[in-house]
């Protein structure tokens, strides 16, 4: 379980750069739930991903992931209970080192690391039936090093070294979003495979509400820092992109008309 309690981030505090970018939210996740966040630019949804994974320290409130109170630990600690796939599918590996290091390393994840001698051949089978499902040829190509392969092949084995582990908590950071839609829907396929399969607990960040209502079972939208809409159950299988689009188009109406108001009220006292 993810429980966030008022959790409050605002960066450049004091100057005329100031953003709050999370204003006192609350969120608890159940064990097992795929939760998708969507939102505008700004609307806090990464940042909230990013105070998750401890990429910096919330200001105020508490972070619990299954009774640990991960708020004060740095991302490397934090690394021990949570996967992450990142936007980029060059981020979250090491490009120069083989397939089969970069899942050595995956497998090291969050713990002590040491010097050793290579790979033994009873880890490089292991690794071969653990890309081999993926369907791209590359368990005859884990001596390759990983950045000379597709941004599609990278994103899938990315997901696989982030699941490897069967973390606590898997953090999806709009892990499709610079991929073309074709491929994009064969790593969306393996996701909901990988998730299923180890029952993992998922937060997903993605701007594409078709993706929000085809996968999870709940749909968190944020709005200026804050937890607009929170959909789950029954209300959740309901959804329809078009009726995302209309709460999109409310809230847009809404802060076009609080902006107005406070212009009218800065003219009038000012």
């Amino acid at each position: 379980m993810l429980k966030i309690q008022n959790i409050k981030k605002t960066f450049n505090a004091g100057t005329i750069n100031e953003v709050k970018a999370l204003q006192d939210v609350s969120i608890i996740i159940e064990e097992g739930s795929f939760v998708c966040v969507l939102g505008t630019n700004g609307s806090g949804k990464s940042t909230l991903l990013n105070a998750v994974a401890g990429t910096f320290q919330i200001d105020e409130g508490s972070i619990l992931l299954y009774g640990f109170e991960i708020s004060k630990w740095g991302e490397y600690k934090r690394a021990s209970l949570i996967g992450r796939v990142f936007q980029n599918p060059f981020s979250g590996t090491a490009p120069n080192m083989s397939i089969q290091e970069n899942l050595a390393m995956a497998m090291k994840r969050g713990k002590k690391r040491g010097l050793g001698w290579g790979l033994p051949k009873s880890l490089t089978k292991e690794f071969q039936k653990l890309v081999k499902p993926l369907n791209m040829g590359l368990e005859d190509r884990l001596e390759s090093p990983i950045g000379k392969l597709s941004g599609g092949q990278r994103q899938a084995l990315t997901l696989l070294m982030s699941t490897a582990l069967k973390p606590k908590l898997l953090l999806l950071d709009e892990h499709t979003a610079a991929l073309d839609p074709k491929t994009a829907s064969k790593v969306l396929d393996l996701t909901q495979q990988v998730v299923s399969k180890d029952n993992l607990t998922t937060l997903m960040v993605t701007h594409s509400m078709q993706q929000a209502v085809n996968l999870g079972d709940r749909i968190i939208m944020m709005h200026q820092g804050q937890i607009a809409y929170d959909f789950q159950g029954d209300d959740k299988k309901r959804l329809r992109v078009n009726d995302l689009l209309t709460l999109f188009d409310e809230l847009r109406r809404k802060e076009n008309i609080d902006s107005t108001v406070s212009a009218l009220l800065l003219e009038h006292y000012v």
